[in-house]
């Protein structure tokens, strides 16, 4: 049986000899973007004068706020620590405030240190906006532990004064339009625009294009703020100038006799034909002034599925023809 403490330190050495961590010093700090979390790891990570107390193997994150400003929550989740013995499991938060010289003097802690095994959350004091901030993770060493603790972990900001979207950028308000009608988008706070898709739209690389999309479309524009990718999405709902239902039971009992086309009123040049499932013709008619009831030439059609095709055929021109399915219930 091999020796129990020789174990223990080939474990240690294993552990702590594994490659620093690119983060380990305030000038190489990790970006985080509102609301994106990012993988971590301080295995191996160097012993700097603690921010906190107790802890060691620091990694450092930066961030910078949005232009309003305000309390910004740090969360560590997903907190992975070995299983060796006399290492801690826990993690310790701070947030910091510098002036970017990355001396230890020159910082000032703007949250408490917070300290858990766990996913935990600290808050920080109200940090002035657009101004560049730190977080320190480091590894907890206590309750007689004699190794600080070396863990995976994620790390995430939000809250008022680090959120993006819908702060500092906008896709804009979402829009209904009437079927064949545009409306023009207006994205605002982006350094550039990337709209998806770009069908329908009058271009793309600017923030107001006009859209004219066949049908309802969820846009997403995409831009590029202090160094961090922001989506926003915006919703442009076509309205149906009709709407035809796809059931009715003309069995004479007075109830969804005929094939009522709500809005249909509206457009007295439409044309609509109705087929069987052989693509036999059982309807037609030019305005649709009497709704059909479920006859061909005054006889009764059998029970089942049917296809429609309407053009409405307005004043400015034709529309897309509605097309879809109609089930006869007797």
């Amino acid at each position: 049986m091999r020796n129990v403490a020789f174990l223990f330190l080939s474990a240690l050495t294993a552990t702590v000899s594994r490659a620093q961590p690119p983060n380990s010093d305030c000038a190489t700090a990790a970006l985080l973007c509102a609301q994106q979390p990012l993988a971590g790891d301080n295995a191996g990570a160097v012993g700097l004068p603690g921010f906190c107390a107790g802890t060691d193997n620091l990694v450092w994150y930066t961030f910078t706020t949005n232009s309003v400003g305000g309390p910004v929550d740090v969360s560590l989740t997903s907190i992975n620590c070995p299983l060796i013995l006399g290492m801690d499991n826990e993690l310790s938060v701070v947030v910091l405030s510098g002036n970017g010289s990355c001396l230890p003097a020159s910082f000032t802690a703007v949250s408490p240190c917070a300290e858990d095994s766990l996913a935990f959350t600290v808050t920080t004091l109200a940090l002035a906006p657009s101004t560049q901030y730190w977080i320190v993770v480091a590894g907890a060493m206590d309750n007689g532990a004699t190794v600080a603790g070396q863990c995976g972990f994620d790390v995430v900001i939000d809250g008022p004064g680090a959120d993006i979207v819908n702060v500092d950028f906008d896709a804009g308000q979402d829009a209904e339009i009437s079927e064949g009608a545009s409306t023009q988008l207006n994205a605002v706070g982006g350094t550039t625009y990337d709209w998806s898709p770009t069908s329908g739209l009058s271009g793309n690389g600017i923030p107001d294009p006009i859209a004219s999309p066949v049908s309802s479309t969820t846009y997403t524009v995409t831009t590029v703020i202090n160094g961090c990718t922001f989506i926003d999405v915006v919703n442009v709902e076509i309205l149906l100038l009709i709407q035809p239902p796809n059931t009715f039971s003309p069995n004479d009992d007075g109830i969804n006799d005929t094939w009522e086309i709500p809005g249909i009123v509206d457009y007295p040049g439409s044309e609509v034909l109705i087929y069987d499932r052989w693509g036999q013709r059982v309807f037609r008619s030019n305005g649709y002034r009497e709704p059909w009831d479920g006859t061909n030439n005054g006889n009764k059609v059998s029970t089942g599925t049917y296809y429609y095709h309407i053009q409405l055929n307005e004043l400015e021109g034709q529309s897309a023809p509605y097309t879809g399915f109609i089930s006869i219930i007797r």
